[in-house]
């Protein structure tokens, strides 16, 4: 059970740390498919050219640019997060971590990696304990 403080700052950090978990789950998940449907990654050079630059890996720069944000925001000292900045920047986490089948092309294919990974549905289980706890 995760320890989720009253601060603005503790709760977005502990959604960054919750969010940085699923991203690395579905990172692996997608160089697992990349490699399998397309071919070997040889390098870890090779495999941040693909992540940065490769269309295969283009839908989780939705979810990268999301951690920077949350990280902006807990680090921002002028102005200071509130508790309305930090429930904002939660409540999009829920609406972004919504896979839909038939939605735009972060939710589609984050609906296919959950249905083609385990690794990546206990980890998006643990992201929505993660939300619901900072939820109440």
């Amino acid at each position: 059970m995760i320890e989720v403080s009253d601060s603005p700052h503790q709760r977005l950090a502990t959604l960054s740390t919750g969010l940085l978990h699923l991203h690395k789950s579905l990172l692996d998940s997608e160089r697992a498919a990349y490699e399998r449907d397309v071919a070997r990654i040889t390098s870890t050079g090779q495999y941040l050219q693909l992540v940065l630059g490769d269309p295969w890996f283009a839908w989780l720069r939705e979810i990268s640019q999301f951690i920077v944000l949350v990280d902006e925001a807990r680090d921002a000292d002028d102005p200071p997060i509130t508790a309305v900045d930090a429930d904002r920047l939660i409540g999009e986490a829920r609406a972004l971590l919504s896979p839909s089948e038939g939605g735009g092309s972060f939710h589609r294919r984050y609906y296919e990696a959950l249905q083609r990974d385990p690794a990546a549905v206990l980890a998006h289980g643990t992201m929505m304990q993660v939300l619901a706890q900072l939820a109440a």
